[in-house]
Protein backbone atom coordinates (compact mmCIF):
# COMPACT_ATOMS: atom_id res chain seq x y z
CA UNK A 1 0.00 0.00 0.00
CA UNK A 2 1.06 3.60 -0.55
CA UNK A 3 1.66 6.11 2.23
CA UNK A 4 -1.77 7.72 1.81
CA UNK A 5 -3.47 4.36 2.16
CA UNK A 6 -1.42 3.53 5.25
CA UNK A 7 -2.23 6.92 6.75
CA UNK A 8 -5.93 6.43 6.13
CA UNK A 9 -5.90 2.92 7.61
CA UNK A 10 -4.06 4.16 10.72
CA UNK A 11 -6.08 7.39 11.03
CA UNK A 12 -3.09 9.69 10.77
CA UNK A 13 -1.33 11.82 8.19
CA UNK A 14 1.47 10.89 5.80
CA UNK A 15 3.61 13.47 7.63
CA UNK A 16 3.16 11.50 10.85
CA UNK A 17 4.36 8.35 9.14
CA UNK A 18 7.39 10.12 7.68
CA UNK A 19 8.17 11.58 11.11
CA UNK A 20 8.05 8.13 12.74
CA UNK A 21 10.31 6.79 10.00
CA UNK A 22 12.84 9.60 10.53
CA UNK A 23 12.76 9.09 14.30
CA UNK A 24 13.43 5.37 13.86
CA UNK A 25 10.15 4.12 15.30
CA UNK A 26 8.92 2.86 11.91
CA UNK A 27 11.19 0.72 9.79
CA UNK A 28 11.82 1.93 6.26
CA UNK A 29 9.53 0.53 3.58
CA UNK A 30 10.58 -0.94 0.27
CA UNK A 31 10.52 1.46 -2.66
CA UNK A 32 9.22 1.05 -6.16
CA UNK A 33 11.35 1.83 -9.20
CA UNK A 34 9.58 5.21 -9.24
CA UNK A 35 10.81 5.67 -5.63
CA UNK A 36 7.35 5.42 -4.04
CA UNK A 37 7.20 3.90 -0.58
CA UNK A 38 5.43 0.54 -0.44
CA UNK A 39 4.01 -0.41 2.96
CA UNK A 40 2.89 -3.80 4.23
CA UNK A 41 0.52 -5.08 6.89
CA UNK A 42 3.53 -5.17 9.26
CA UNK A 43 3.94 -1.40 8.83
CA UNK A 44 0.27 -0.87 9.63
CA UNK A 45 0.51 -3.05 12.74
CA UNK A 46 3.61 -1.18 13.95
CA UNK A 47 2.08 2.21 13.19
CA UNK A 48 -1.07 1.32 15.11
CA UNK A 49 1.08 0.15 18.03
CA UNK A 50 3.00 3.44 18.02
CA UNK A 51 -0.18 5.51 17.81
CA UNK A 52 -1.76 3.53 20.66
CA UNK A 53 1.32 4.16 22.78
CA UNK A 54 1.21 7.87 21.94
CA UNK A 55 -2.47 7.94 22.92
CA UNK A 56 -1.26 6.78 26.36
CA UNK A 57 1.16 9.74 26.35
CA UNK A 58 4.24 7.55 26.10
CA UNK A 59 7.45 9.21 25.00
CA UNK A 60 9.30 8.13 21.90
CA UNK A 61 11.96 6.60 24.13
CA UNK A 62 9.35 4.53 25.97
CA UNK A 63 7.85 3.42 22.66
CA UNK A 64 11.32 2.65 21.33
CA UNK A 65 11.90 0.47 24.39
CA UNK A 66 8.65 -1.44 23.84
CA UNK A 67 9.43 -1.88 20.15
CA UNK A 68 12.85 -3.22 21.07
CA UNK A 69 11.14 -5.84 23.26
CA UNK A 70 8.85 -6.72 20.36
CA UNK A 71 11.71 -6.91 17.87
CA UNK A 72 13.98 -8.83 20.29
CA UNK A 73 11.71 -10.50 22.86
CA UNK A 74 13.15 -10.92 26.34
CA UNK A 75 12.70 -14.25 28.12
CA UNK A 76 9.72 -12.83 30.03
CA UNK A 77 7.64 -9.67 30.09
CA UNK A 78 9.13 -8.22 33.30
CA UNK A 79 10.88 -5.40 31.39
CA UNK A 80 7.59 -4.44 29.75
CA UNK A 81 5.88 -4.35 33.14
CA UNK A 82 8.70 -2.22 34.54
CA UNK A 83 8.42 0.24 31.67
CA UNK A 84 4.67 0.60 32.19
CA UNK A 85 5.10 1.00 35.95
CA UNK A 86 7.64 3.77 35.36
CA UNK A 87 5.26 5.46 32.95
CA UNK A 88 2.49 5.26 35.57
CA UNK A 89 4.80 6.99 38.09
CA UNK A 90 5.42 9.69 35.51
CA UNK A 91 1.65 10.09 35.00
CA UNK A 92 1.12 10.31 38.78
CA UNK A 93 3.73 13.09 38.98
CA UNK A 94 2.07 14.97 36.11
CA UNK A 95 -1.33 14.60 37.79
CA UNK A 96 0.07 16.17 40.96
CA UNK A 97 1.61 18.99 38.93
CA UNK A 98 -1.68 19.57 37.10
CA UNK A 99 -3.62 19.61 40.39
CA UNK A 100 -1.21 22.25 41.70
CA UNK A 101 -1.60 24.22 38.48
CA UNK A 102 -5.39 23.99 38.80
CA UNK A 103 -5.18 25.33 42.36
CA UNK A 104 -2.89 28.16 41.26
CA UNK A 105 -5.23 29.13 38.44
CA UNK A 106 -8.18 29.07 40.82
CA UNK A 107 -6.34 31.41 43.19
CA UNK A 108 -5.45 33.64 40.26
CA UNK A 109 -9.07 33.72 39.12
CA UNK A 110 -10.15 34.80 42.60
CA UNK A 111 -7.91 37.85 42.38
CA UNK A 112 -10.36 39.51 39.99
CA UNK A 113 -13.60 40.23 41.82
CA UNK A 114 -15.55 42.29 39.34
CA UNK A 115 -15.54 43.11 35.64
CA UNK A 116 -13.80 46.33 34.73
CA UNK A 117 -10.91 47.78 32.81
CA UNK A 118 -7.66 45.91 32.48
CA UNK A 119 -5.99 48.46 34.74
CA UNK A 120 -8.07 47.15 37.65
CA UNK A 121 -8.03 43.45 36.66
CA UNK A 122 -6.52 41.47 39.50
CA UNK A 123 -5.57 38.62 37.17
CA UNK A 124 -3.61 40.86 34.80
CA UNK A 125 -1.97 42.68 37.70
CA UNK A 126 -1.00 39.39 39.38
CA UNK A 127 0.46 38.06 36.13
CA UNK A 128 2.45 41.26 35.71
CA UNK A 129 3.86 40.95 39.23
CA UNK A 130 4.60 37.24 39.14
CA UNK A 131 8.19 36.25 39.71
CA UNK A 132 8.74 32.95 37.93
CA UNK A 133 12.35 32.77 39.13
CA UNK A 134 11.48 32.65 42.81
CA UNK A 135 8.62 31.21 44.79
CA UNK A 136 8.95 33.52 47.80
CA UNK A 137 7.66 36.89 46.59
CA UNK A 138 4.18 36.11 45.31
CA UNK A 139 1.62 33.36 45.84
CA UNK A 140 1.63 32.38 42.14
CA UNK A 141 5.38 32.28 41.66
CA UNK A 142 5.74 28.53 41.30
CA UNK A 143 3.96 28.56 37.95
CA UNK A 144 6.59 27.88 35.26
Amino acid sequence: MKIGELAQAAHCTPETIRYYEKSGLMFSPQRTQANYRVYTAAHLERLRFIRNCRSLDMTHEEIRGLLEYIDHPPSDCAPVNALIEEHMRHVDTRLQELQLLRHQLSELRQSCHRPGGLEQCGIVQSLRLMDTESSTTHPYTHIT
